[in-house]
């Protein structure tokens, strides 16, 4: 699975950290940046790149998802849901985790360095890439109304 990440300085070490664990999964990851530390920089730089390239990977019928690391995640997960086609949660905990890739088939992690240990966000990405979505059809009903609304919103 092809893996892009990316975060503003908040959360440039969580992202450094993560890269590592994600290749020792077997994944592929593409680093969208930050590329150095710098505290003047803004999420939406960094976020964005991510999320356009998982759209457009994923409009192509490629297995990818995304992680984005701020602050909170919770920046992060707006700009990411500002696309057509991405569905990015915010995880903080096992449940979140696991249920957004269960009911929501979320396609883009969103973090919170200021809120999580660097191992337990390892373990809530494992949790995440490792949950398949359910396939339930009350859960594909509302993702696609999610879709819906999307297409209407233009």
């Amino acid at each position: 699975m092809k893996i892009y990440i990316g975060t503003d300085h908040a959360g440039f070490e969580l992202k450094e950290e993560l890269k590592s664990f994600l290749e020792s999964l077997g994944c592929k990851v593409k680093d969208m940046g930050a590329y150095e530390f710098d505290e003047t920089d803004d999420y939406p730089d960094f976020i964005w790149p991510v999320v356009k390239s998982v759209a457009e990977d994923i409009s192509r019928g490629l297995d990818t998802r995304g992680i984005v690391i701020g602050g909170s995640g919770q920046g992060e997960a707006i700009v990411a849901n500002k696309v057509r086609g991405i569905r990015a949660a915010v995880v903080y905990d096992e449940y979140s985790a696991k249920m957004s890739r269960e009911h929501n088939d979320a396609n883009i992690i969103s973090l919170g360095n200021r809120t999580l240990t660097i191992d337990k966000a390892k373990a809530l990405v494992k949790i995440w890439l490792e949950t398949p979505f359910s396939n339930e059809e009350r859960h594909k009903r509302r993702i696609e109304k999610i879709k819906k609304l999307e297409n209407d919103n233009l």
